[in-house]
Order: structure tokens, then sequence, then C-alpha cells
């Protein structure tokens, strides 16, 4: 652990035991700003460890350090073209005393419950933010996870994130929602990457809830994404995911989907925030200029006059 990151987490805790009231003082007091200033949005991704990921690469504790982690999102914050974080309400309370998300777009994580590894995966609830405690904090949208699989457990949370969708839209506050096709293998969650299953996944994702007014898609890149980017019309941002051995590949993918007209911009986690190089300021640098490279289609665009 660095320096930096022992003072973080010394200063945090401090706060927390001895004035807890200083989190809501410094979400209420949050400059607010528009969800979209350049048209594409670019938002860093800190949920992961509130599912029990924490693996990057071989590391598989490379999150489990969480100054280190707030450290790394400090810096990626800092950076310009970052329009926000998306992370559970421990992050999110962490950065807000820490001054991090003044100006920053912030979308709490709501269904974190489907622990990765365990056998209960699929049946993935809400336990983490609620629709009534984005609103309260101040937040600008909660994000979910739909994994589309022939399991109940499945079924169970089409239905609680449906009425998540309607919970947020009531308060006019964007849905995002992180579409897979999943399946069971050998008992474990698997998520199915060819084009034709993402997109069944995303038309049925697609008419959860009352209104789509306020839904927002994250998706992951697969082959074929100009296929599977017309089975909607939703605006959508592309997943981050673990880079693996091959983050040069990630990059060039984000560039490629960038000319879709539904893609609107980027939420990546741990590709920016733990390069191969230890590097955060450059991998964050590297994907907004991607995300910066977006043009916004003219809202008449194709349109009868």
């Amino acid at each position: 652990m660095t320096v930096a990151a022992t003072e973080l987490l010394a200063r945090l805790s401090e706060i927390r035991a001895t004035d807890p009231a200083a989190v809501p003082k410094a979400l209420a007091k949050r400059r607010r700003r528009p969800l979209l200033q350049r048209g594409s949005l670019f938002l860093v991704a800190a949920d992961h460890p509130a599912r029990g990921v924490l693996k990057v690469g071989s590391d598989p504790m490379a999150m489990a350090d969480r100054g280190e982690l707030l450290h790394r999102l400090l810096t990626a914050l800092e950076r310009p073209g970052v329009d926000g974080i998306l992370g559970t309400a421990d992050i999110v309370d962490d950065l807000a005393l820490l001054g991090a998300l003044d100006g920053k777009i912030v979308f709490g994580s709501m269904n974190r419950g489907g622990l990765t590894g365990y056998r209960f995966e699929l049946d993935d609830r809400f336990t983490a933010y609620t629709a009534e405690g984005i609103a309260d904090a101040g937040l600008d949208g909660g994000k979910m996870m739909v994994r589309v699989a022939d399991e109940p457990e499945a079924l169970r949370t089409l239905a609680a994130c449906a009425h998540a969708i309607d919970e947020l839209s009531a308060r006019k506050l964007p849905a995002m929602i992180e579409v897979f096709a999943s399946e069971l293998e050998d008992g474990r969650v698997r998520n199915r990457v060819d084009a034709d299953s993402l997109i069944r996944a995303i038309s049925i994702v697609s008419g959860l809830g009352t209104t789509s007014a306020y839904v927002w898609l994250k998706l992951p890149v697969v082959d074929d994404l100009e296929r599977v980017m017309r089975a909607t019309s939703l605006p959508t941002l592309l997943l981050g995911g673990d880079p693996g051995e091959n983050p040069a590949g990630t990059f060039a993918s984000w560039k490629r989907a960038m000319v879709i007209p539904q893609v609107r911009g980027l939420v990546a986690g741990r590709t920016l925030l733990y390069p191969r190089d230890g590097d955060v300021a450059r991998a964050v640098d590297q994907a907004a200029a991607i995300v910066a490279g977006k043009r916004a289609p003219s809202p008449g665009g194709g349109g009868k006059k």
C-alpha cells in the first residue's frame, strides 16, 4: 500500500468513526451538472467489489485494498474528459467525503446480490442503492445488471429490474441497464458472447417497465456489434470489463464501436484503474480521447420535416 493510500484510509476512518453525519452533508453540498455536456458520457466503474469481484488480470485480489482503489479513483476522476463514476454507497460516500464528486455524474449501483461464482449468482437481488436512496443522496441515476437466462432466478431479477426502472423513471432519473445473455454451465454462470444471444437479451430487457423514457443500456463489446446495436434505439454505453492479456485490443474495440449512433460513451473500471503498466492517468486519458471522438447525431437527423 502506498503512503497516499494509507493516509486516505486513515482520514476516512476517522471521519466515519467520529462524524458519520459528514457523509450526507458532503453529498448534499455536491455541485451537480447535466448528464450530457458534450453529447457523450464517460464513467469510471467501481461497483465490482460489492459483487465479490476483486480480480484484475492474473491477480485475484487486485481490488482488495480499499485505500489503493480510492487513490486510483481519485487519479481517474481528476483527468479531463472523465464525466463521473458508477459505484455502490461505500465507494460513493468515501469519494464524497474526499470532495471528489463536485461537478461529476454519479450513478448508484443497485443490484449486487448475485455474487460472482456463487450458486445463486442469477438471483441478483437489490442489496445496494434503491431509487429512493439514489434520489435522497442527490445522485444522477441508477445502474442495474440483468442476466437473461433460462432459469427461475433470472425471472425474479427481470421482475425486480422492471420495478426499479419504474421507481427511477417516476423520479425522472436515468436507469442504466447492464445486459448479458447468460447460461449455467457446470453450476456456474457463463455469459454468451454471440451476437444472436445478446440481441435476444437486449430485446427482452428493453421492454421492462412501464416507460423506456429514462432507460440507457450498458453492453459488452462483442463481434458484429453493429448488428447487435440495431436491436435497440436506446442510448448505450460500452462495458469496459477485464482486458485480460490484450488491453490494446480492448481500446481498439471501443474506438471502432464509437461510430455506431446508439453508442454514446463508455463505462470502464478495471481496464483503466489497474492497467498493466500501472499508469492510471495514461489509461484514462487514452479512453477519454476515444469517447471525445464521439460526435452526437443531430436531433432531427433522418426525420420527416
